[in-house]
Order: C-alpha cells, then structure tokens, then sequence
C-alpha cells in the first residue's frame, strides 16, 4: 500500500488517551519496508474501535489515501455479500476494468447483476482484482467495523483478500469485540489490543465530556467504567441534574443509558428468572460474599441458580474465599436496570434483614428501600457516617448524610444535616464546589438554620479563605456563630469541637496574638473538659514557646495511640510540629501519602500528610524528599482548587533553596508567598515567609538584610507569642545580629531564648538555645556552652542545625588557639554541609579550615570570585589595615554597612577574616560586577 509519497496517516484531532495507539497504526501501515499490510483491532464493547477506525480514515484521507468502508449490521449477517456490497459501492461504476469473468461473478456477488451464485474463490479473486487495479491510481485503505456481525461469505472474501496485499498499496484495518465468533479467517495476520484507558485519560475524558459534573461524582464513574470510554462518556447521562452536583446521593449502583443498556442488558436478559434474582441481589450488595447473598435470597434461589451467568461469562465464583465478582461492574448495573423498582426495594429490603449486625451497610439499604421521609431510617444513616468519617472514608459520609437529609422528615433536620455533609467536604473530602453547592441546599432548605448551623459556618469560613483568602471575615463569622450557638459549650457536641478545630487555624493563618484569646476562652469554657486532642494542639502550636511543654506527656500519649483515623492522624501531627514529634508517627504520615496517591484517602487529609512530611524531612536534612513532597503538594493543590493551601509547599521548596544557597529560586518564592498573603491578612504565611528569607540572607553572607527579615519574624528579645516559627528563626537572628554589630540585641535574644520553654519542648530547639548562649558568650566559657549544646541526645538527627553549630564552634576555637579542635569542629560541619548540599555553608566551613591551616577539600574550593566595585574597593582598603570606621569615613557610609559588606566579601574570597584579606586579594583575577 505504500508508496515514497503517500502514506496512510492517524492524524487527527486527538483521540483522548489513544496517542500510542495512532502511533502504533501509523507505524504499521506507513513502514516503507512492507508494502500492503493488513491489521485487526480488538477490545471490549465500547472501548473506543469505532473512534479509532474513524481517526485513522480521516487521517488517511487528508493524506491522499481512498478510503473504502463497511460496518457489520446484525440484521444483515443472513445476506450473503451484504457487507462486500456495502463496501465496494464507490467502484461500482469502475468494475468494467475487470475482464468479463470477474466483472460478472462480482456483479452478480454485490447485487447488481444477474445469473447463478458465482464461485466464491473467482469472486474472492476478482476482489482483490479490482482493488489493485484501484489502488494503482490511488492507495487504498479498507476499513471494516464490528467484522463479526458481517455475513460469512464477505469474511471469507476479506481473510482472502487480508493475506494477499504484500506488495500492493492497499491497507487493510478492521476491529472486532474480543471473545466474539466470527467467520473471518485471522490466522496469521497482525492483531492490536485496544486497552481500556488509564486513569489520568479516563479523568480527562470525564472532564472534557462533562465538566458540570462534581469531581467526586466523575471519581465514582471512572472507578464503575474501568477505563471503557462509552461509559465514561454515557453514564453521567443516566443521572439525576442533584446526582451530578452531588445535592442528592449518586444511587450505589450507576443507572445506564440506553446505548450502555443495549451494550450490557442485553446478555443479562435472556437468563432463568432465578438466576437474575441472585444477580440483582449480589449487585445491590456490593460486597460479592456468598453467605449474604443466600441468606438474602433464602426461599426464592440458591447458588447454584448461578450457573448460566457463570456460563454465559457474566460473573466469576470463586470456591476458596466464596465470593461473586461481576466481570466489569456495569454488568451489575444492567442487573439493577432491568429490575423494577419493586424488585429492587424487596432486594434492599432483604439484605437489610440479614445486616442487623453491620449499621452502615443496614442502614444503607433501609435508606434504599424507603418510599418517602423516615426519621429513623435518617438517623441511622447519619450514624453510619459518623462511623465512615472516623475510618476516614470522607466521600462516603458525605453520601450517606445526603441520604439521611434527603429522607429527614424536618426541613430544619434536613438543612443541619447537608450543612454537616458541606462541612465535611471542605474538611476532608477536598470536594470544594460539591460541599457549596450542599452548603446552598441546605440554606435553600431551612434558611434560619442554615446560617446558625456551626457546621454551615465552618463551611462557608473554609470555602471563604480558600477562595479569597479573607481570614478576617472568616474568623469573625466562625466567632459569631460560636457566640450565638446553643450548644452550651458542651465538650460532647462534635459541631463545636470541629468549629473550634478550625478556628485553631484560623487564628494560626491570622498570625495575630490577639485573634488567639476568644478561641482560648471558648476552649476553656467547655464542659465537663476540652476534648483532649483539642486542648493539647492548643498548647503545641499555639504559644508552644510557652505553654507547650506542660502538654507533651499528654501528646507523647496521643502518638501512641494516634491510630489510621485520617483527621486524627492530620491533627495529632498538627500537635507535632513545633514539638518536633513528626517523626514519632512518620509511619501514619506516609500511609496517609501513600492513600492518598492511590485514591483512597481525602485530598484535605492528603494535603496535610505532605506539609508535616515536608517539615520533618526538611529539619532531618532529607532535601530532595521535601522539595518533591512540595512539588507533590502544589499539583493537588491546582488539580483541587486549593489555593489557600499553596503556600506551605512554597515555603518547603523556599527553605530548601535557601539552605542550598540557591537564592535566586527562595526570592522568588517567598515574593510569591508575600504578594499573596498580605492583602489577605494571612500574616502566618508572611511569617514563614520571613523565616526562608532570613536563612537565604545567612547563608549568602548579607546580614544585614538577615537580620532585618528575622527581625520582622520575632523581635530581639523576645521569642514572638503566637508566631510558633520564630523558634525556628532564633538562630539567625543571633548570627545576624552579632555580623552586624549589634551585640546587645543578640544577647537579649538569647536571654529570650533561655527565658523561654523553647529548651524544653526538644532536643533541637535545645541545641538552639544553648549555642545562641554560646555565640553571645565571650571566651572560653563560650566553649563549654558549644559542646554542652553538641553533647544534647542525637544532634545529628537534626543535621543542618547540628553543622551550623559545628561551624560556630570550630570558628570560636580557632579564634581561642585551639587549633586542633577548631580543625576536628569544622571538618564534621564541613562533611555535614556538603552531604547537605548546603553550598554557602561548605564555602564557609572551608574558609575556616583553611584559616586553621589546613587544606579543604577540591569540591569545597570556591569558583571564580565576583566582588563588585564597591566590595573590592572596601576590601582594598581594609587589607591596607584601615578600621571600619575610618574606611566609613572615606567612603561616607556607615561603620555598620562597612562590617556587612566585609562579612559578604569573606565567603566570596574563601576567608573568614580580616587579616586574611592581603594574601587572598594578592594574586586573584577577580572579576568584577558592574
């Protein structure tokens, strides 16, 4: 069929996920090397063989190919020749270029002439006659469709004519239904399997087919259709407009359209009536266990009843763990569909007889079969969700309390339950345009209740800062309904905990101490106590400077009993972090990761697993797991809508590159956060903003900026209340501070420090402490001070924080003649450093070292030097042995800025002091920047 200037070509408007498969096809029939080629595609009903035939025909067509095609009709496979017929009808007026035996017995073949049944090799020849002759003009392309259902005297044709077309500049490509029977010949000829498509294709099809449906709800189809594309395209057709929008719960088993009924039902139908009995008993179950299935059929069938579906390939027995498996879930929908609604209430009606032991699965099937409003059918669902929530299957609460609002005899019932399944949603489920339009139901349902429901507030302040970002008006409207409630602050009512739960962060988010004092006093007036996870996270993330160390008995408990509840998991870490406990539990973290990554955890819940991962990996110096966690966390954050939440994974990936010394991308980064958060009033984001700047001006050498953003992080002198992450900032300030002369205010830090519960909450915020101490310490004493704080249990657990502390110490030593042990100091930071990739840091262990006398490593040697002009000119005029002041002097500027400008050039040059200057100036091709 080929030819050096015409090929056949897939191109087409892409086909969703079939890429490879265009690709493949285009392979096989555009290889110069064979010409003439003949290929039979093959898959499930509905996975896409018509779509391909389609896309590959006119893409052939756009390349100069003739394409001829034919489609099996069913009705049609008892008339001989009625597919060659149809396929041949363009070269109807071209037969005369046959000789008069093959004109007339293919005439007569397809119907347009007259006279006996001809021989079916001569028509068969004078077939492929015909087509070469054609495709001498023009190549050509036979494409068939649904092969099987042509009558047999064509397929005998085709098999003749597909083994036969090496050498010609006809292709032929045709698809049928795997497992089907069929009269075409195909032994010997190429055969490709048309898969079902993956997820991320099946998700995409679902979104461009109907974007109007709810994410869960597309969720829930993808998993029915299994990748078949007719369903993915078809079942949210069968639908309610709630259905879609998740107002009203999605029906356990997908109804079918039409089309997917004729693909699925079809089979189905012709069983024993016994036989469906069980089916449609097995397909309302869900479960596939054998014992339920008997007992709910007890007197009216028995398994043995399943054998023709067996037979006819609709289901799988297993023997060993006795249990029935559909073979493609929508053959159970098919069941479901051919049932009457009678039928399928009797059968829900029945498995909730013999559930009285399982409340979820009891109370679905009650809800199932109820006809109108049942108090106590809807409060039994509602139940079960509590229950679905706590083992952290979020989605399918929020269905069952759709269920439950949907069956409440009382508007204000109604309204207070899909106001929880909204809440729900935003908190866990990462549904957020399913959980507004559940929060607009249950206004529209009992507008008073509604707005007062403590669950409608936590939902409508949860999607208010995600889609603005306004704390402000969120915080006051959760205090407002808080005020207004009439829970009596009783510690037992889980709309007030989960209220208070989320004002937690609101007040975190707001950054701001006096946003803290109503949620103290709401938490304090609860009775008989606070919830014991409430009161210790606020404890530990509030003001844990302060108050968190008479709260860590009590959560070194909740760690060791902190269990596989997601939300507990999330909120027992949030107890963590600034304990620094993560690593106590990382297991449930990552299981949390893992589950979220295969789709069985919530995406909020998800979400959350990835920052406390971030956090921990990030002090235990495992970089590049943080940064593709943050990575990991920024993409859902898109794929959901979660633009509050971008941030945190923005300040990982900050912090990593500041600590690496790539100031460039934590510029960027922290810009963004600020840009951000500052309208808004998110000033714990600009907060942890100020905290990756400061590292990055540390580790470029530019204290002075250092010390200006973690000063805007926490003021000298004091560990910042409610700003959890100025512990974490203490550090630099002090470095900064003491760079720049300001020698006072880094020992009032420190004193802070010390003053502070910082010491007690950890053994790394310890070891912080402790060497600010030391660094503001003169003399030998400072000594005993590095090595108390080098001594704390496992400082290279924490192994950044750990070589810093090496560095100031080995510099200390160095400067005290202790020469040896400056050298033993610096070399562990040093070899800390480059494992960390911390390359500021490397530059400036190495400089000390070699200030030491001894030689660094070739991979700690600094580049090529860059000093601006300004640099060089200071540094000329120090090395001359001028002092700060008089250099200030000359240069009218500040003795300060001269100190900040000499503590940049330092690094820059490879040494650590002045009177280094002279011999590291001496020599250099210095470039320099204009």
């Amino acid at each position: 069929m080929t030819d050096p200037d015409s090929t056949v070509c897939p191109a087409t408007p892409r086909l969703v996920g079939r890429d490879a498969d265009l690709a493949f096809i285009h392979s096989f029939f555009g290889n110069t090397e064979v010409h003439g080629a003949a290929l039979l595609l093959s898959g499930e009903a509905g996975v896409g063989k018509s779509a391909v035939l389609d896309a590959v025909a006119a893409g052939a067509v756009r390349n100069g190919v003739r394409v001829l095609r034919a489609a099996g009709v069913q009705f049609e496979a008892d008339i001989s020749y009625a597919g060659l017929n149809q396929l041949l009808v363009p070269l109807f007026d071209e037969l005369d270029v046959l000789d008069n035996p093959h004109r007339d017995a293919l005439r007569v073949a397809v119907g347009i002439g007259g006279g006996p049944a001809p021989d079916r090799l001569l028509t068969s020849t004078a077939v492929l006659l015909l087509l070469r002759l054609t495709a001498a003009e023009t190549p050509l392309l036979l494409v068939v469709d649904d092969l099987p259902w042509l009558d047999r005297a064509t397929n005998a044709v085709l098999g003749f004519v597909a083994r036969r077309l090496v050498g010609s500049r006809i292709g032929f490509l045709a698809a049928s239904r795997a497992g089907s029977d069929s009269f075409f010949e195909a032994g010997g000829l190429t055969e490709h399997r048309l898969a079902p498509l993956d997820d991320a294709a099946s998700a995409e099809l679902l979104a461009l087919a109907h974007p109007d449906v709810s994410p869960a709800v597309r969720r829930r189809i993808a998993a029915e259709a299994r990748g078949n594309p007719l369903a993915l395209v078809e079942l949210p057709v069968a639908l309610s407009a709630e259905q879609r929008a998740t107002l009203a719960a999605v029906p356990t088993v997908l109804p079918l359209t039409e089309r997917l009924q004729a693909m699925f039902a079809s089979r189905v139908a012709g069983l024993p009536e016994r036989s469906r009995e069980l089916l449609l008993i097995a397909a309302l179950d869900g479960t596939g266990e054998l014992a339920t299935i008997e007992a709910a059929a007890a007197g009216r069938a028995a398994i043995d009843d399943l054998a023709p579906a067996e037979r006819s390939r609709l289901v799988t027995v297993s023997a060993d763990n006795r249990r029935l498996s559909f073979r493609h879930p929508l053959i159970g929908s098919a069941v479901v569909e051919l049932a009457t609604a009678s039928e399928r209430r009797r059968t829900h009606q029945a498995l909730a007889a013999v559930l009285g032991g399982q409340l979820e699965r009891r109370a679905w099937h009650l809800g199932e079969a109820a006809l109108g409003p049942d108090a106590t059918v809807a409060a039994l669902l509602e139940e079960a969700a509590r229950r679905r929530l706590r083992r952290g299957d979020a989605l399918g609460a929020v269905t069952a309390l759709t269920r439950a609002a949907g069956l409440s005899p009382t508007a204000a019932d109604a309204s207070r339950r899909l106001a929880e399944a909204a809440y729900v949603g935003v908190d866990s489920s990462g549904e957020l345009e399913d959980a507004s339009r559940l929060l607009a139901g249950a206004r529209l349902a009992h507008p008073g209740t509604g707005r007062q429901s403590l669950h409608a507030a936590a939902a409508s302040a949860f999607l208010l800062i995600n889609r603005d970002g306004d704390i402000d008006t969120a915080y006051r409207l959760l205090v407002g309904a808080i005020e207004s409630g009439d829970h009596g602050y009783d510690a037992s009512d889980e709309a007030l905990v989960e209220a208070l739960h989320l004002m937690v962060l609101l007040c975190w988010y707001g950054g701001e101490p006096a946003l803290w004092q109503p949620l103290l006093t709401f938490v304090d007036r609860l009775t008989p106590e606070p919830p014991e996870l409430l009161w210790v996270i606020v404890r530990t993330f509030a003001d844990p400077a302060r108050t968190g160390p008479s709260a860590l008995p009590r959560l070194k408990e909740l760690i060791a009993t902190v269990g596989d509840d997601p939300t507990r998991v999330i909120r027992v870490g949030t107890a963590s972090v600034f304990a620094d406990r993560l690593g106590d539990f990382r297991f449930a973290t990552r299981r949390l990761v893992e589950q979220g990554r295969a789709g069985t955890s919530p995406v909020r819940r998800h979400l959350g697993a990835l920052m406390h991962l971030g956090l921990d990996y990030f002090h235990l110096g495992r970089w590049d797991d943080a940064a593709e966690l943050a990575a990991e966390g920024l993409a859902l954050c898109t794929d959901h809508d979660y633009r509050f939440f971008a941030w945190y994974f923005q300040y990982v990936r900050a912090a990593v590159a500041a600590a690496r010394g790539d100031a460039e991308t934590a510029a960027a980064l922290t810009e963004e956060i600020v840009r951000w958060a500052t309208p808004r009033g998110v000033h714990g984001a600009r907060f942890f903003a100020c905290h990756a700047r400061a590292l990055a001006a540390v580790g470029s050498g530019d204290f002075e900026t250092a010390y200006r953003h973690a000063r805007a992080l926490s003021p000298p002198g004091t560990v910042a209340p409610y700003v959890p992450i100025a512990m974490w900032g203490t550090m630099d300030l002090v470095e900064a501070a003491l760079r720049t002369g300001r020698e006072q205010e880094a020992a009032a830090h420190a004193a802070a420090m010390r003053a502070s519960a910082m010491a007690e909450l950890s053994p790394r915020l310890e070891l912080l402490v402790v060497a600010c101490e030391a660094l503001t310490t003169p003399g030998e004493e400072s000594v005993a001070l590095f090595e108390r704080a080098l001594a704390l249990p496992g400082p290279e657990r924490w192994p950044f924080d750990a070589a810093r502390v090496r560095l100031f110490h080995g510099e200390r030593l160095r400067r005290l003649r202790a020469t040896t042990e400056a050298r033993e100091q610096l070399s562990l930071a040093m070899d800390a450093f480059q494992r960390l990739g911390a390359k500021p840091w490397v530059t400036r262990a190495a400089a000390e070292l070699r200030a030491s006398g001894m030689s660094a490593p070739a991979s700690a040697r600094p580049g090529p030097v860059t000093l601006t002009a300004q640099e060089l000119q200071i540094a000329t005029l120090a090395a001359t042995g001028l002092t700060n002041k008089q250099i200030a002097e000359r240069l009218f500027l500040s003795h300060r800025t001269i100190g900040t400008h000499l503590y940049q050039i330092y690094p820059k040059l490879g040494i650590s002091s002045r009177a280094a200057l002279r011999d590291a100036l001496s020599g250099l091709d210095l470039d320099r920047e204009e």
